[in-house]
């Protein structure tokens, strides 16, 4: 029980948030259980991702091989698969991302290690390893214990830890050999980016966001004018991306995106388990609602209860001053 193994996840060149979180998650349940903190980059001409994460663990183990220079399934399993025999890490954590979601189930079967998926978080009780996860559809958090068992896997949820690193660490970096590589099945061909409104709001600092209380697509008019006035990006609840008001990219949720911004503003969005489950964990969320008991009040920090199309116009006011 002496390490945490993380996979690193990078696209383009570009070490993504999400290894980050994992980062911190791996600190955080490390600190006080006497474990390690090893991060495995995976990649091709990797120097200068490593700069990025070699101050922030333990130990830094790099494979570089033209092979895994972009994610493809095959040569990544066969990667892994040859560093988790290596290492024998009491638990590897994996990012709940579609290379995550792809990579997990195939080594769990293949390696016969337990693996729970889309987790929140986890902590050691008496050797015991205990991960938090939603369950009926985000509605609950349960904290499930895992069997006794030698190794784990996880894979993490984005959007649960900090993305920001402490430079705490000194690691050593241990260069790995690749595994005889084989012919593989599926070889990466290009990337093809989906095509979005022009904004991510999973990197804005805040996000102003609309949900059924806007009533028609013309109210969003002036909510956008308020955004521009703070200079934040519009978002918003299922039913208004449902009713194509706004891009799809723009939805915030289960079924959209997990954003944690310094501050969400939410207007007119009852806060639906599956909405807050997508933004909860923003720093401070400021609700507007004309329903007292909108479930949006029990995670805001600050609520106004009152009709958005008067309180709207006021905040502009005082913000455009």
């Amino acid at each position: 029980m002496d390490e945490i193994l993380v996979l690193a996840e990078h696209r383009r060149g570009q070490l993504r948030d999400i290894t980050f979180e994992m980062m911190n998650f791996a600190k955080a349940l490390a600190s006080g259980n006497q474990m390690e903190v090893t991060v495995l980059l995976l990649g091709h001409g990797i120097d200068e991702m490593a700069g990025h994460l070699e101050n922030s663990c333990d130990n830094l183990l790099m494979m570089d091989s033209p092979e895994l220079a972009d994610y493809t399934p095959d040569p990544y399993l066969l990667a892994l698969e040859k560093t988790i025999n290596e290492r024998r890490s009491f638990l590897t954590v994996m990012g709940h991302t579609a290379a995550g979601m792809d990579l997990a189930p195939a080594l769990a079967a293949r390696l016969s290690i337990p693996l729970m998926s889309d987790c929140l978080d986890a902590t050691l009780n008496n050797g015991i390893l205990e991960v938090e996860r939603q369950i009926y559809g985000g509605k609950i958090n349960a904290k499930l214990g895992m069997k006794p068992f030698a190794q784990y896997f996880v894979t993490q949820r984005t959007g649960c830890f900090p993305t920001s690193l402490v430079h705490d660490k000194s690691a050593g970096k241990f260069p790995l050999k690749p595994p005889a590589w084989q012919e593989f099945r599926r070889n990466f061909v290009e990337y093809v980016e989906a095509e979005l409104s022009g904004v991510d709001i999973t990197a804005a600092d805040i996000l102003v966001s609309v949900g059924r209380g806007i009533g028609k697509p013309e109210s969003i008019a002036m909510v956008q004018e308020f955004a521009d006035a703070i200079g934040a990006p519009l978002s918003c609840s299922r039913p208004v991306a449902d009713k194509g008001w706004l891009p799809k990219d723009r939805q915030v949720g289960t079924s959209g995106k997990t954003v944690r911004p310094k501050v969400y503003i939410a207007l007119g969005i009852s806060g639906a388990f599956q909405h807050q489950a997508g933004m909860k964990n923003a720093e401070t969320i400021i609700a507007v609602n004309k329903d007292a008991r909108a479930p949006i009040f029990n995670v805001a920090q600050y609520g106004i209860v009152g009709d958005l199309f008067q309180v709207v116009p006021i905040l502009k006011e005082k913000f455009s001053k």
